[in-house]
């Protein structure tokens, strides 16, 4: 079920209509039959699989918090771990672990394996929820939070279907004492609840399923690209992942506060970044704070070394960009951005990365907003392309082929009409450093954009359910 399909739309009005009538466990049971439920719609063989990595976890936690022996905690946390990354691995990264193993001994001169790849089908949301299970029974190692005392409290830690699919990635000590303890409901958070889903909705809707529309045909060409139509994709691919996936975060979140839970952010206006270290507090939060607390830091973090620390950060932002697909183009990006990391704290160093502070509006702040916007645009090319020859196509097409014709034109202004009204909110939020400064304005004012936004959404909207983007992942 997607969130912006009406199936989903009467399900979550039928659970959330029994659910405001039960006292708190029977709220939980709901959440967790709910969950379920919602998982099996998509495939219900998987849920074995899910099962499989929350009953280890489940029971290796506990082990590992009772034991004072260090050699029988390590065990149980490297069981936890074991488990969850075999299970990762196996789905995920199977054939392209093969498929490059086999390559290698071509290079080699060595007998072939001359497998046939398997038809694996990839499990909904479990990189999420892999990097869930990780954190919890690493913090229970760490004794930084308790392990859950019922199995169904950890089970819907897990599974609760707001964030099940595509995150944002929770952590423990935050998720679980709402779900142990009694939700206070009202109807405050019940209207911000719906403005987060309806203002995802038309992110996911409105902006970034009609940015597909134009993105998706130039990564489909086989060949003979046009450097005004890749620049056009690669704008527009911009916006149109931050919208799917901010999109479905805030839908996440929505209808999280209308059930009492207040489930993390996950983006916070990541394009009007000036440096990659900004971007990456700002973009997919949870997952970049996921690689610094159990990646970064364990590697060494800034604790031994210039030297290590480069490494370190290399490490982490090569495995994140491996986390997000198994193809050499996501290790691409990865690396890309690790370079540019590091490259920004050789040329930091001594300045103490100084909070942007009153001159935000400043001629010399915008431009370095732009020309960073332009550096993360062209590492979307990485991201998205399908493959490392697409890449240097697509480079090669944008330097020596541009052209303009009426078509491209036309839609350059198609383009434009549906990132204004996300550009337009986004600088009022960042001029207000206020993500709810919308919801937070008179009702009349409100009235009229909610007005607005519902007209641009049946007008020119997508209605026909497409899947997001990070689904894949």
């Amino acid at each position: 079920m997607l969130f912006n399909s009406l199936q989903f739309f009467l399900f979550f009005v039928i659970v959330y209509s029994i659910y405001l009538f039960l006292p708190h466990r029977w709220q939980n049971r709901l959440l967790i039959a709910a969950s379920i439920l919602f998982y099996a719609a998509w495939n219900w063989k998987f849920l074995s699989v899910m099962m499989v990595s929350i009953t280890t976890d489940y029971f290796c936690a506990k082990s590992i918090d009772v034991s004072h022996d260090n050699k029988t905690r390590r065990f149980y946390l490297l069981l936890s771990i074991g488990v969850n990354l075999i299970i990762l691995c196996l789905f995920k990264y199977f054939n392209f672990f093969l498929s490059n193993f086999e390559l290698l001994l071509n290079c080699l001169h060595l007998n072939s394996l001359n497998y046939i790849p398997f038809k694996i089908i990839l499990p909904l949301g479990i990189s999420f929820y892999t990097f869930e299970a990780i954190s919890y029974t690493v913090d229970v190692y760490r004794r930084q939070t308790k392990p859950a005392q019922k199995y169904s409290d950890y089970l819907l830690f897990v599974i609760y279907f707001p964030h099940l699919i595509a995150g944002p990635i929770m952590r423990a000590w935050n998720f679980l004492p709402q779900i142990i303890k009694p939700r206070e409901l009202s109807w405050d958070l019940f209207y911000q609840g719906c403005f987060l889903f309806f203002w995802g909705l038309f992110e996911k809707m409105y902006v970034a399923d009609n940015l597909g529309r134009i993105v998706n045909p130039v990564f489909a060409l086989n060949g003979h690209f046009e450097g005004n139509s890749v620049l056009l994709a690669l704008y527009g691919f911009a916006f149109q992942i931050f919208c799917d996936f901010d999109g479905y975060s805030n839908m996440a979140r929505g209808l999280g506060l209308c059930m009492g839970f207040d489930i993390t952010i996950n983006f916070n206006l990541p394009y009007f970044s000036t440096n990659p270290k900004e971007f990456w507090q700002r973009w997919h939060i949870s997952l970049s704070t996921w690689l610094r607390d159990y990646l970064y830091i364990p590697l060494g973090g800034n604790r031994q070394g210039e030297l290590k620390m480069y490494a370190a950060l290399f490490i982490t932002m090569f495995l994140g960009g491996l986390w997000h697909g198994a193809a050499w183009t996501f290790v691409l990006w990865g690396s890309y951005h690790a370079v540019l990391l590091i490259i920004h704290r050789i040329f930091s160093r001594g300045s103490g990365d100084k909070k942007p502070g009153n001159n935000r509006g400043s001629l010399k702040y915008i431009l370095k907003m732009i020309v960073f916007f332009h550096l993360m645009v062209l590492g979307w090319l990485l991201f998205r392309a399908e493959s490392i020859h697409q890449i240097g196509e697509m480079l090669y097409a944008l330097f020596t082929n541009f052209k303009f014709d009426g078509q491209l034109i036309k839609s350059w202004i198609k383009a434009g009409a549906f990132i204004l009204p996300l550009v337009s909110v986004q600088i009022w939020q960042y001029r207000s450093n206020d993500l709810m400064v919308m919801y937070k304005q008179q009702w009349l004012l409100k009235t009229f954009l909610y007005a607005v936004m519902t007209y641009l959404l049946i007008g020119w909207g997508v209605m026909n359910a497409q899947e997001f983007i990070y689904f894949q992942f």
